[in-house]
């Protein structure tokens, strides 16, 4: 996966912003838990952007697998992307990157990758989780091939 326009064999949403105090420790990199935050609004953007509103209340996530490869740093301009990889039954696995921004003398790198996993809950889990199957149109959004979803910062 790469964060250049490409052709996709499903969409994929881009999130491109930059690492706050917050999400640093006290030398100013970034905390592993931020790359979550990252890719999730990746997926935000590409659940807007596929107009898929009603996705995150109903599809919680079951699984998350990170391989870091390099810091990102406090004021560093980042970009996250994810894609669906497969789409099930009742749940979805995307692949991901996050990609630091030359920052610094620091060449652009990608910092994380890995996967994660969404389940389909329906929208009445009151009674406890329990998968269901994916609406079709869903699922007919999410298969869609190469349309990039993109946010772009407000700075």
């Amino acid at each position: 996966m790469t964060t250049s326009p490409r052709a996709s064999h499903h969409p994929v949403g881009v999130h491109r912003t930059r690492i706050e105090w917050i999400d640093t420790d006290a030398a100013g990199i970034y905390h592993n838990s931020t790359a979550v935050r990252l890719v999730e609004a990746a997926e935000a953007s590409l659940m807007h952007g596929l107009g898929l509103h009603g996705y995150f209340p109903a599809a919680p996530r079951v699984r998350y697998e990170v391989d870091f490869e390099s810091p990102l740093f406090f004021g560093q301009d980042v970009c996250a992307v994810v894609e669906p990889v497969r789409i099930g039954t009742s749940s979805m696995t995307f692949a991901f990157e996050v990609w630091n921004e030359e920052f610094q003398g620091r060449p652009r790198a990608r910092a994380a990758f890995g996967r994660c996993v969404t389940v389909h809950i329906g929208r009445d889990h009151r009674g406890g989780a329990v998968s269901t199957p994916w609406p079709r149109e869903w699922v007919a959004a999410l298969s869609r091939p190469g349309r990039s979803c993109e946010a772009r910062p407000a700075y």
